[in-house]
């Protein structure tokens, strides 16, 4: 950024000493960077002998390249430039262009040449880590057991925070995901692997124990895959890893190419149309063929898929004529079409959404007590074999459940992140029940056997664990759906829906016309960006809890409620519920500006006047925005013209 600043600035024939002086901070700026990093480069160079000669040569370059930009921008001392033989950034722009470029070109190699350090240190970790547990497979006295184990625990130590760094700097919020998952498994995998090892040690006859064991490493084993597949960004034999595209994907990119019928009839043609919906009722099958899905949710499901059918054809049809001819009359019946087919498919989104949250909170409310888990250590301990055989029966209906339960939240989980927790724990059940039943039998066959009554207690934890996480993804998914973004939601002072505005009459949804539908959508947009600005900026600070930015993360989470009703989604329903919220908007704006005022007082230099000044500009804005919010209005336009 210092850099762009440079070759941005403008050539004035008058320049005053404070742009002189500006412009020479930046330069010694850029080469005090560039000093820093190269060091760091250096360092790296000297402890990894392969990639030496090709780093120093790195950092060699961009040190120069740094000291260049200095030299060509020491210009504070200088009166006249021009008449002087010193070459300066006025004399020979293109000087610190190349310059620039220079370093630009050999800080992105210092940056490469240490990523792969990093992932060849991780790769070199993980073979460590497989080596030992080879070791820990084979070995057959508790003794040699213990030292090994030993060893693994502080390889995986250190395994988990080289990949805890990387997971970190993944810029892919679903490579981040998937890292996230596959480090969950290796950490809660590893008291598993030492309790059935130690079961399997102490039982070395007994089938069940000898299955719980091998289904642990089975399992860390694919983990550890997984976490080099994200890092190395590969996929063994050259497979696309190809994800099941979900309802909420599918419909979101389905109004997207309807709406685009808007600015241009022939981007697409009427058969890509129809078969990407037919790919989301497809999905929809998931819900009205599970045995968990309630009738009236399967009726409605299947309602909307008749509906949506029929006005995709009521589109096509107009849009095919609008095609031969432009008249006002059929462009406004594209409209009509648009925003009927659009309604149709959020209603449809609307339902599975009900559908899988309300199976989700009624199974995680049912299973809460854990009685299958309890009564299955309590008979292994009683050594009742028949007993046991009963409530793994129990156990195996409560995994298909949850796991169904895991595979229908995927469909409207709203975000890639999220998708990929729902597949995790759809994982997760599947692999822990069957280890569940086999550490359960290996208790019933040696019911006075301590270790093995410790390892089944271990998988049931995980078990509990991982239900208790499903409360927490089933919260998030809700956000989601409803436009609270999960971190934001403290400060979304809005009424639910439905409770602020129950004495109005239900609204009839007002018809705008496409100007009106892309002055709307474009102010929107806009305000979507701001948002993303005002958070990038929130998270710069260490202090989450300070009080200026609490009230901007509020103000943001605001906006983007706004911005989600210019898409008609959300938890804004009508222009009342966003007059309502404008006006708590500003009350919060007005509280972000007192903050700005007390915190001035802490400011002494040339910015106090500034800050002051931003605050009153803020305080003008709030008024203004409370007048308007407050303002009575009748008839569509005057409406249009407040929203």
């Amino acid at each position: 950024s210092q850099i762009t600043t440079l070759i941005n600035h403008k050539d004035k024939p008058k320049r005053s000493d404070k742009t002189l002086q500006a412009i020479q901070r930046v330069g010694q700026a850029v080469n005090l960077a560039v000093g820093r990093f190269v060091t760091v480069g250096e360092a790296i160079a000297n402890e990894n002998h392969e990639l030496k000669e090709e780093m120093s040569v790195a950092c060699i370059e961009a040190r120069r390249a740094g000291e260049t930009i200095a030299q060509l921008t020491d210009v504070a001392s200088l009166d006249h430039p021009e008449s002087d033989s010193h070459i300066t950034i006025f004399t020979d722009k293109t000087g610190v262009v190349k310059a620039a470029r220079l370093l630009l070109s050999s800080v992105t190699k210092v940056l490469v040449l240490a990523d792969r350090i990093v992932i060849k240190q991780i790769i070199t970790s993980r073979n460590k880590v497989l080596a030992t547990m080879e070791q820990l497979e084979k070995v057959s006295s508790f003794q040699e057991f213990v030292q090994i184990f030993s060893q693994f625990g502080n390889e995986m130590v250190e395994f988990a925070h080289l990949t805890g760094d990387r997971q970190n700097d993944l810029k892919d919020e679903k490579k981040k995901a998937r890292m996230a998952a596959s480090r969950a498994v290796l950490e809660k995998c590893t008291m598993m692997l030492l309790t059935a090892s130690k079961t399997c040690l102490r039982h070395p006859d007994c089938e069940s124990a000898r299955i719980n064991k091998n289904g642990v490493f089975h399992r860390m084993r694919l983990a550890l895959e997984q976490v080099i597949e994200i890092v190395t960004d590969s996929r063994p034999n050259g497979e696309n890893e190809m994800a099941p595209i979900s309802i909420y994907s599918g419909i979101k990119e389905f109004k997207n190419k309807v709406e685009g019928l808007r600015e241009n009839l022939y981007f697409l043609s009427k058969e890509n149309l129809s078969t990407m919906l037919e790919v989301i009722l497809e999905h929809t099958e998931d819900f009205t063929d599970s045995a968990y899905t309630s009738h009236e949710h399967r009726e409605h499901i299947l309602e909307l898929s008749k509906q949506a059918k029929m006005e995709l054809e009521q589109l096509v049809s107009v849009w095919m004529q609008a095609q031969n001819q432009k008249t006002k009359d059929l462009m406004e019946d594209l409209e009509v079409a648009i925003l009927k087919t659009c309604q149709c498919m959020n209603e449809l989104k609307r339902e599975v959404h009900s559908a899988a949250t309300s199976l989700a909170a009624d199974l995680l409310k049912y299973h809460t007590d854990h009685m299958v888990l309890k009564a299955l250590k309590i008979t292994g301990v009683e050594g009742n074999l028949e007993a046991v055989a009963e409530y793994t029966c129990k156990l195996s209906e409560q995994k298909e459940q949850l796991v169904e339960m895991c595979r229908l939240l995927r469909h409207v989980s709203g975000t890639e992140p999220l998708e990929i927790t729902c597949i995790h724990a759809e994982d997760t059940f599947q692999v822990t029940g069957p280890q569940i039943i086999s550490a359960a039998e290996t208790l019933a066959l040696h019911p006075s056997s301590k270790i093995a009554k410790e390892n089944l207690e271990v998988f049931c934890e995980a078990w509990e664990s991982q239900l208790s996480d499903m409360s927490m993804l089933l919260r998030e998914i809700n956000d989601v759906f409803e436009g609270r973004r999960g971190e934001k939601r403290v400060y979304l002072s809005l009424p639910r829906p439905g409770k602020h505005n129950a004495n109005l009459k239900a609204l009839k949804p007002v018809k705008l016309d496409t100007e009106e539908q892309a002055k709307i959508a474009k102010l929107g947009l806009e305000l979507h960006l701001l948002t993303s600005d005002v958070d990038s900026e929130t998270e710069k600070w260490e202090d989450q809890e300070n009080e200026i930015v609490q009230h901007g993360q509020g103000m943001s989470s605001m906006a983007y409620s706004m911005y989600l009703f210019t898409r008609g989604e959300g938890l804004l329903k009508t222009t009342q519920d966003l007059f309502h919220q404008a006006e708590i908007f500003a009350t919060e704006g007005t509280k972000l500006a007192s903050a700005l005022h007390a915190f001035s007082d802490q400011v002494h230099d040339d910015d106090k006047p500034l800050l002051l000044l931003e605050a009153e500009k803020l305080i003008c804005m709030c008024k203004q925005l409370q007048i308007t919010a407050k303002a009575p209005v009748q008839g569509k336009s005057a409406t249009f013209t407040k929203v």
